[in-house]
């Protein structure tokens, strides 16, 4: 697991790809502790080796097979109880299958906040009516789904705000060959002005 520390009273826990915590994940923690919150980023994958982004198909099947949803939900559930009393507040940000991992975590009254980058999944867990503030960004479309049906059907959901980049899947990753420096950047800052707006909000209310 990645942790880097600033003393901060924040924490956010990324959630990694089926690839497991690769150089893209190293990179949005170490972009994210630049802005003094405490990071963690937990191995799902629980195997030290990871898997390349040829391996797409063996890293799919590898993270339905052994890992699933449900229990990468229980080990994110795990590690909000364990440091729930370290932070004052507490935000989750995925991607890919982290972000539907992130999706499932947002009726948990632990986390303060969601950010999912394209979790297709999210689709299969409709039923979920988040209890915190939640962001998702999706590309202009997806191989397995018809993208803005699913943010039409996610517009009705309270306390959810969704954007939708002219990009592909991986347009955030800089060692992607979906990478997109100006969509990657802008969704960032996005990221980032959901975070203080609502960690004003929160400390408005303490």
């Amino acid at each position: 697991m990645i942790r880097m520390q600033k003393k901060s009273d924040t924490a956010i826990i990324v959630v990694h790809e089926i690839y497991g915590i690769n150089q893209h994940m190293k990179h949005v923690c170490q972009s994210l502790s630049e802005y003094d919150f405490d990071v963690l980023c937990p191995n799902l994958l629980e195997r030290e080796t990871l898997f390349d982004y040829s391996q797409d198909e063996d890293a799919y099947s590898n993270f339905m097979e052994n890992v699933a949803f449900t229990n990468a939900l229980v080990t994110i559930k795990n590690l909000l109880s364990d440091i729930k009393n370290e932070y004052e507040k507490i935000f989750i940000v995925g991607f890919s299958v982290g972000a539907t991992v992130a999706w499932l975590c947002s009726e948990e009254q632990l986390v303060d906040g969601i950010i999912g980058y394209y979790g297709s999944r999210i689709r299969n867990y409709m039923e979920i009516s988040p209890q915190c503030p939640t962001l998702l960004f999706f590309p202009q479309e997806e191989k397995s789904f018809i993208v803005d049906e699913l943010i039409s059907a996610l517009d009705n959901k309270n306390k959810v705000e969704v954007h939708k980049f002219n990009g592909q899947h991986g347009f955030s990753d800089p060692f992607s060959p979906k990478y997109n420096e100006e969509l990657a950047e802008k969704a960032f800052n996005q990221m980032l002005i959901f975070i203080r707006k609502h960690l004003e909000v929160l400390n408005g209310n303490r």
